[in-house]
């Protein structure tokens, strides 16, 4: 090779931009607070991003800098991965829930921690746990809580949706400082797989594959978007995306064919394909007038690795939601490098 036509190569190669990866999250929620959009997911001391336009994401670091006090307690095969956050801002504060849990066990419990903020740069930022607010205990308990997202009703009331497999998902009162379960206490079942009534008694995972639900509220009506299928088992995985719509918070969530997903109806909204062999544990959130479903996706090319998608949410006439399974090839993130912190602006979450 020329010497000249090697400085020309080695010239361009200087100026390329360099391929960064894609987000490898589970289970993402999204905020926004002023010009920046953060992403929370499952992961060592709860995983976090920052973003000034949704698709090129910073790591922040961890929002635990060890492990919620009671973790242990609820979960005693706890490894430090906190599963599943839901964060929701309430009377000038960020709350940010959490689940700990043993794998395939409803040895389980949901958390809540608070901030004023959620920028790590901030000197207000700091997160306070404010412990359990629900706890499954084996043989004692019907139904697994992980996979918390909170919505208020017309009244302002705020409600928390969990649940994952067991026997299905539950809606239970949330009291009026959003960090305890309301007394007297109110409970609903709002959705399972399989077309029966719930079963006293049941200790066991039920096979009925659904878990993860998120309300998100359009207008005077609630849609109750859940996951069916097996997540995190690679070409096997089977995970997609089922909706059902109610008029209240406490349901009944109906299908399009006015079948109950208490009783096993269920809509789907988007499926796995050749490219990501399977999806879901969704959010749903509205920036700037417009409609947006969160989730991870696992890329077949990849070694089923799960990626980060955001995809625009568009509703029929009928006003269902709808997602075009090809913005999962549209939307492609990228992580920049991790960002810088000073010693005193630590993570917090004690």
């Amino acid at each position: 090779m020329q010497f000249s036509t090697m400085m020309a190569l080695a010239a361009m190669l200087a100026f390329s931009p360099v391929r960064a990866s894609q987000v490898s999250v589970h289970d993402p929620v999204m905020a926004r607070e002023g010009d920046t959009y953060y992403l929370y997911s499952t992961g060592p001391g709860i995983t976090f991003y920052s973003s000034k336009n949704r698709v090129d994401w910073r790591p922040e670091g961890r929002v635990f800098a060890g492990q919620p006090a009671w973790a242990k307690t609820a979960a005693p095969s706890f490894d430090d991965h906190i599963w599943a956050p839901d964060v929701q801002f309430h009377d000038g504060k960020y709350y940010l829930y959490y689940s700990v849990s043993g794998f395939g066990k409803n040895t389980s419990g949901i958390g809540v921690t608070v901030n004023t903020t959620l920028n790590p740069r901030s000197p207000d930022y700091r997160w306070i746990d404010q412990g359990m607010l629900l706890q499954s205990v084996p043989e004692r308990d019907e139904w697994n809580a992980i996979d918390s997202n909170i919505v208020t009703d017309a009244a302002g009331t705020p409600w928390m949706a969990f649940g994952s497999f067991w026997n299905g998902i539950k809606l239970v009162k949330l009291n009026k400082d959003w960090t305890r379960i309301a007394e007297p206490q109110e409970w609903h079942s709002l959705a399972r797989r399989a077309p029966l009534p719930p079963r006293a008694g049941e200790f066991k995972p039920a096979p009925e594959e659904i878990e993860a639900p998120f309300i998100f509220q359009r207008d005077n009506e609630y849609f109750l978007f859940v996951s069916w299928g097996l997540c995190c088992q690679k070409e096997k995985s089977t995970y997609h995306l089922a909706v059902g719509r109610s008029k209240s918070v406490t349901g009944p969530y109906l299908d399009k064919e006015g079948r109950d997903m208490a009783q096993g109806g269920g809509t789907v909204v988007l499926k796995g394909d050749k490219d990501w062999q399977g999806l879901g544990h969704n959010s749903a959130y509205t920036f700037d007038g417009n409609d947006y479903l969160v989730l991870h996706a696992y890329e077949t090319a990849d070694n089923y690795l799960q990626k980060l998608k955001i995809l625009p949410m568009t509703w029929d006439k009928d006003g269902w939601p709808q997602v075009d399974p090809r913005d999962l090839n549209r939307y492609q993130s990228r992580e920049l490098p991790a960002a810088k912190r000073s010693a005193d602006q630590g993570m917090g979450g004690g």
